[in-house]
C-alpha cells in the first residue's frame, strides 16, 4: 500500500509540476489553453474554470496541456487566432514546450534546496578520517586481517592523514609488503599486507586505471552541516547538476554497452523505491522525487518525436529552413517516435516484472 501511496505522491506531483511548466508559459505567451489534464485516457473528474478544463484522468503515466492551434493546419476561430500556439514566434513556441522540462529541473533544485535546508548539507565526517568503511572479500586487506572500523594510523612508519595519503603510500608500494599502524578498539595493532595489481573502475564499472591496491573502501560516515539559506540553495543547485550529468552518462552507457539495458526500470521499480523511501521518511523520498525529476526532465529533452525534445527539434528544423516541415512527415516522425516510446514501455515492463519473479 505504502508503494502505491508514494508512487501517486511522487508521479502525481511531478507531473503537475511538468504539465504546469507548459500551462504558465503559455499563458505568459498569451495561447489560449483549452485543457489541463493529470493522466491521459478517459476522464474521471473535470471542471470548468475559465477558459480552460482541467481533468484528472485515468491513467496517470502522464498528463497533457492542449492548446488552441496546436497543429499548423488546425482550423481556429477568428476570434482565436492570435492566441493560436501555431501563430506565435518560433522562440514563444520553443519557450512554451521547454518550459515543461525545465520546470522539472526547478523542482529537484526547490526539492534539494528545502533538504539541505532542513537537515543540514551532508559531508564526510572528519571523525572518520582514515576509517576503513568496507573490506573486499579475499582481497589483500582481508589476508592481512583488517577489517571495517579499523583506523589506518600510519604505512610504512609514514603518518595517514587523510584517505588520499592511504591511496597514494598503497600505489607507490610497487607491490612490495606494506607496514600498517592501525587503531582498533583503542588498541595500536601491526599488521603486514601484500598489494596487488587490479582495476579500477568508476560508477559506471569502466576501467579508469591498473594500480596497486588491499581491496579496503574509506567510511562513507557523513555529518550534517547547518548552512545558510544561499549556502542550501547552491547545494540544491550542485546536487542537480551532478544527477543531470549522470543521468545523461548513463543513458550514454546504456548506449555504449558498458551498462547492461535490463538495469533500467519502469513505474512498477518506481513504487517500489518511493515506498522504500517513504518508510525510510519523508527527507528521503522528496530526495527521491528529486531524482526522478530529474531524469524526467532531461530524457523529456531527447529529441525524440512525441516528446518535448522532438517538438524542440521540430522547431528548430522549422528556424533554419524558415518554414516549418511538412505535416506529413512531421506525422510520420511522431508514428517512428510513437512505436520507440511504446517499445521502450514494454522494456522496461518487462525489466520490472523479470525483477519481481
Amino acid at each position: 500500500m505504502n508503494s502505491v501511496i508514494s508512487f501517486i505522491i511522487v508521479l502525481g506531483l511531478l507531473i503537475f509540476v511538468h504539465e504546469s511548466g507548459h500551462f504558465i508559459l503559455a499563458k505568459l505567451c498569451g495561447v489560449k489553453v483549452l485543457k489541463f489534464s493529470l493522466g491521459f485516457g478517459p476522464k474521471i473528474y473535470g471542471r470548468q474554470v475559465g477558459e480552460t478544463e482541467y481533468l484528472l484522468s485515468a491513467f496517470p503515466l502522464g498528463g497533457y496541456v492542449k492548446m488552441t492551434g496546436e497543429k499548423p493546419n488546425e482550423k481556429v476561430d477568428s476570434g482565436d487566432l492570435s492566441r493560436s500556439f501555431s501563430q506565435k514566434a518560433i522562440w514563444q513556441r520553443f519557450l512554451i514546450v521547454g518550459a515543461g522540462p525545465f520546470f522539472n529541473l526547478l523542482f529537484a533544485v526547490l526539492l534539494f534546496f528545502l533538504i539541505f535546508t532542513i537537515s543540514g548539507i551532508p559531508e564526510p565526517d572528519p571523525a572518520a578520517g582514515t576509517q576503513i568503511g568496507s573490506v573486499t572479500v579475499n582481497s589483500p586487506a582481508a589476508e592481512a586481517g583488517l577489517m571495517a572500523g579499523d583506523v589506518i594510523l600510519s604505512i610504512n612508519s609514514r603518518e595517514t592523514r587523510d584517505w588520499n595519503d592511504i591511496s597514494e603510500l598503497i600505489k607507490d608500494s610497487n607491490g612490495l609488503p606494506v607496514q600498517l599502524e592501525i587503531m582498533r578498539n583503542d588498541e595500536v595493532i601491526h599488521l603486514e599486507a601484500h598489494p596487488k595489481m587490479d582495476e579500477v573502475k568508476d560508477i559506471f564499472g569502466e576501467k579508469i586505471e591498473d594500480r596497486y591496491i588491499l581491496g579496503i573502501f574509506r567510511s562513507d560516515q557523513l555529518i550534517f552541516v547547518k548552512s545558510s539559506l544561499w549556502h542550501a540553495l547552491l547545494a540544491g543547485i550542485g546536487q542537480t547538476w551532478t544527477y543531470i550529468y549522470l543521468t545523461i552518462m548513463g543513458i550514454v552507457k546504456i548506449f555504449q554497452q558498458v551498462v547492461p539495458a535490463s538495469e533500467l526500470g519502469g513505474p512498477i521499480l518506481i513504487a517500489q523505491l518511493a515506498g522504500k523511501q517513504m518508510e525510510a521518511g519523508w527527507l528521503n523520498l522528496m530526495y527521491f522525487m528529486g531524482l526522478i525529476s530529474v531524469n524526467l526532465g532531461i530524457i523529456n529533452l531527447f529529441p525524440v518525436p512525441v516528446l518535448d525534445g522532438g517538438h524542440l527539434f521540430f522547431f528548430s528544423i522549422e528556424a533554419l529552413r524558415g518554414k516549418p516541415m511538412s505535416e506529413q512527415t512531421q506525422e510520420k516522425l511522431q508514428q517512428f517516435g510513437l512505436f520507440l516510446l511504446l517499445s521502450l514501455m514494454l522494456f522496461v515492463f518487462y525489466n520490472d516484472l523479470r525483477r519481481i519473479f
